[in-house]
């Protein structure tokens, strides 16, 4: 996983330990793209305060996830749900080619059905 994405996964499930203003930093520097210096002129500070605040709060999302394995854990879950839902596919391929079975049918539909509203976050 790219290291920005990594980043925002992590400020995404442990955004709200960190102080407000290294939740901002980081929310500025990966969220919006803003430069240090963009972020230190909005905000009034040096770019090595905004960069000293950045490192820090990297190192405490780091060690949150070493600890707690939320982000590995929800991307673990997350590709299990995409094999499952594959294989619910085939099963209704091969149903198809092999006499169509309603209650089959309605299974996988089912099956995969669950595996998208689990798979969105919008929907936890």
């Amino acid at each position: 996983m790219a290291k920005n994405l990594q980043m925002i996964m992590l400020l995404d499930f442990y955004g709200d330990m960190l102080t407000e203003k290294q939740r901002d930093f980081i929310d500025f520097y990966y969220n919006d793209d803003l430069s240090l210096a963009e972020i230190a002129e909005n905000v009034g500070i040096t770019r090595q305060g905004v960069r000293d605040a950045i490192k820090r709060a990297e190192s405490q999302l780091t060690e949150m996830e070493e600890r707690l394995g939320f982000v590995k854990r929800f991307e673990k879950v997350n590709a299990g749900l995409e094999k499952i839902s594959k294989k619910a596919s085939v099963i209704n391929e091969e149903n198809l080619k092999c006499g169509l079975s309603r209650e089959i049918n309605d299974l996988t539909v089912e099956i995969q059905s669950i595996c998208a509203e689990l798979s969105d976050p919008e929907a936890v």
